[in-house]
Protein backbone atom coordinates (compact mmCIF):
# COMPACT_ATOMS: atom_id res chain seq x y z
CA UNK A 1 0.00 0.00 0.00
CA UNK A 2 3.02 2.72 0.65
CA UNK A 3 4.89 1.58 -2.15
CA UNK A 4 1.74 2.06 -4.47
CA UNK A 5 1.23 5.82 -2.57
CA UNK A 6 5.31 6.16 -3.04
CA UNK A 7 4.83 4.97 -6.94
CA UNK A 8 2.21 7.37 -7.49
CA UNK A 9 3.52 10.61 -6.10
CA UNK A 10 7.14 9.63 -8.09
CA UNK A 11 4.81 9.43 -11.46
CA UNK A 12 3.37 12.66 -10.25
CA UNK A 13 5.59 14.65 -9.12
CA UNK A 14 6.95 18.29 -10.99
CA UNK A 15 9.88 16.80 -11.41
CA UNK A 16 12.09 19.76 -9.70
CA UNK A 17 14.24 17.30 -7.70
CA UNK A 18 15.21 15.24 -10.39
CA UNK A 19 16.00 18.19 -12.66
CA UNK A 20 18.36 19.37 -9.10
CA UNK A 21 19.64 15.89 -8.76
CA UNK A 22 21.03 16.04 -12.51
CA UNK A 23 22.20 19.30 -12.48
CA UNK A 24 24.05 18.60 -9.24
CA UNK A 25 24.94 15.01 -9.36
CA UNK A 26 23.19 14.32 -6.59
CA UNK A 27 20.78 11.47 -5.24
CA UNK A 28 16.75 12.22 -5.93
CA UNK A 29 15.77 11.00 -2.58
CA UNK A 30 18.88 13.32 -0.74
CA UNK A 31 17.19 16.35 -2.48
CA UNK A 32 13.70 15.28 -1.48
CA UNK A 33 14.88 14.75 2.35
CA UNK A 34 16.51 17.98 2.34
CA UNK A 35 12.95 20.02 1.21
CA UNK A 36 11.47 17.99 3.99
CA UNK A 37 13.86 18.79 6.48
CA UNK A 38 13.67 22.50 5.38
CA UNK A 39 10.10 22.37 5.78
CA UNK A 40 9.83 21.67 9.16
CA UNK A 41 12.70 23.36 10.05
CA UNK A 42 11.36 26.55 8.36
CA UNK A 43 7.78 26.17 9.09
CA UNK A 44 6.78 25.31 5.69
CA UNK A 45 8.13 28.80 3.28
CA UNK A 46 10.55 26.19 1.43
CA UNK A 47 7.15 23.95 0.39
CA UNK A 48 6.39 27.75 -1.76
CA UNK A 49 10.09 28.04 -3.01
CA UNK A 50 9.35 24.57 -4.40
CA UNK A 51 6.46 25.85 -5.88
CA UNK A 52 8.04 29.03 -7.45
CA UNK A 53 10.84 26.21 -8.79
CA UNK A 54 7.99 24.25 -10.13
CA UNK A 55 6.42 26.86 -12.14
CA UNK A 56 9.37 28.42 -13.53
CA UNK A 57 10.60 25.01 -14.76
CA UNK A 58 7.06 24.14 -16.39
CA UNK A 59 7.16 27.66 -18.10
CA UNK A 60 11.14 27.70 -18.73
CA UNK A 61 10.63 28.60 -22.20
CA UNK A 62 9.17 31.54 -21.40
CA UNK A 63 11.83 32.35 -19.33
CA UNK A 64 14.06 31.96 -21.29
CA UNK A 65 16.30 34.86 -23.23
CA UNK A 66 17.81 34.24 -26.68
CA UNK A 67 19.76 36.68 -27.82
CA UNK A 68 20.92 36.83 -31.53
CA UNK A 69 24.23 36.04 -32.52
CA UNK A 70 26.07 38.94 -34.45
CA UNK A 71 28.49 38.14 -36.90
CA UNK A 72 30.67 41.43 -36.06
CA UNK A 73 31.21 44.10 -34.10
CA UNK A 74 29.48 46.81 -36.03
CA UNK A 75 26.09 44.47 -35.83
CA UNK A 76 24.02 46.09 -33.52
Amino acid sequence: MIQKILNYFEKKAFGVCEWWGDKLGIKVSNIRLFFIYLSFITFGSSIVIYLVMVFILENKEYFKFRKKKRKSVWDL
